[in-house]
């Protein structure tokens, strides 16, 4: 299937996709108002980041180059240290940055 990107294709193609994004998040926000939240359902909500996180990244360590294997070890060590996702994403970026510069 081939499709054209260029003239208006490009952009139907991005409205088709905010549609299903937005259906995708407001149909969970749907489903989760008949679910009653208690404590194993907050548990499972506060991992789906970081299981979505390793999801992202193991595929990196094991095909990636060395300076994904690297972002991969400074994304680490700073979500041990800080424990904080954000700062340990933003160290994994800057790490492979920099070593991709030299």
């Amino acid at each position: 299937m081939n499709i054209e990107t260029t003239g208006s294709s490009a952009l139907i193609l991005v409205s088709i996709m905010a549609v299903v994004t937005l259906a995708t998040r407001w149909g969970g926000v749907y489903v989760m108002s008949f679910v009653p939240i208690g404590y194993r359902v907050k548990q499972f909500i506060g991992a789906t980041s970081g299981s979505v996180l390793v999801a992202l990244l193991a595929p990196m360590a094991l095909e990636g180059d060395n300076g994904a294997r690297l972002a991969l070890l400074a994304t680490a060590a700073t979500m041990l240290l800080l424990k904080k996702p954000l700062p340990a994403i933003a160290a994994g970026i800057l790490t492979a940055a920099i070593f991709r510069q030299f």
